[in-house]
């Protein structure tokens, strides 16, 4: 078995991008979070030069705050879960190649905005909005089925994976992407979040909102946490046909 392998790094600021290979030690259990720490305590690539550390996030190192989410062998994917011995089993190389996401700006090496996604998801208002009551007692009741569906619809942690792989997100299009069709979803199912449903819908019927899926599934796909994506833009895009009937036939206001 291979004592070292290459971690081969797309690295720079925007315009000025270049590659750069590290040889490390193969550590039992190593993932692409641990490597790139041993990169930044000592930066010294294959050619034996001495360069500065590699720009990346990282956060709860459990991929829970989505913060490390890069390309990894092509693929987008959190940097903490990804094992290094997995990562050469499944291509039958030495080599593991990471590279900043590409629907972002690039900031440096690895790190990208994503300031877009959270900028979506004031859009169809990702919230719900409480009143200054300190006990109101029990809320209402929400079914056990309504439930499960809630709790994987609030694991997102706009990691930006779904982003990253959807086709249709690109500089010619002003589509959301499917984590803010998702997270409307799941505030529309909320007994108070519904009140604001009204407002996430309408919003997800201007440009760039559902109608702009091209259906690809890509996003699914890539999901580090597996939520239903498309089930998400499925059942969100018959709200908002509703909702749109229901703008078009109500009684004007004859006051």
């Amino acid at each position: 078995m291979e004592k070292t392998f290459i971690l081969r790094i797309l690295r720079g600021v925007p315009d000025k991008q270049y590659w750069e290979e590290f040889e490390l030690e193969l550590k039992p259990f190593i993932n692409i979070t641990s490597a790139l720490m041993e990169v930044q305590k000592n930066p010294i690539n294959r050619n034996k030069e001495r360069v500065t550390p590699i720009a990346w996030e990282q956060g709860c190192l459990e991929e829970v705050c989505g913060s490390c989410s890069m390309l990894i062998n092509g693929r987008p994917r959190q940097g903490c879960t990804a094992l290094i011995h997995t990562l050469l089993a499944s291509t039958g190389s030495n080599t593991v190649t990471l590279a900043p996401m590409t629907k972002f700006p690039l900031v440096k090496d690895l790190v990208v905005d994503r300031k877009s996604m959270f900028d979506n998801l004031k859009k169809v208002h990702a919230w719900v909005d409480a009143d200054d009551s300190f006990d109101r007692g029990f809320g209402p009741k929400i079914s056990p089925k309504l439930q499960e569906t809630m709790y994987a619809l609030s694991t997102c942690m706009t990691c930006g994976c779904c982003t990253e792989a959807c086709p249709q997100v690109n500089a010619a299009s002003k589509f959301i992407g499917p984590a803010p069709i998702s997270q409307a979803r799941l505030f529309n199912a909320h007994p108070v979040g519904k009140l604001s449903a009204e407002e996430r819908l309408r919003s997800l019927m201007e440009e760039g909102g559902i109608s702009d899926c091209g259906n690809a599934q890509n996003c699914v796909e890539v999901c580090p946490k597996q939520i239903p994506l498309t089930e998400s833009i499925a059942a969100v895009g018959r709200q908002v046909v509703s909702q749109a009937w229901k703008d078009l036939v109500k009684t004007p206001d004859m006051g």
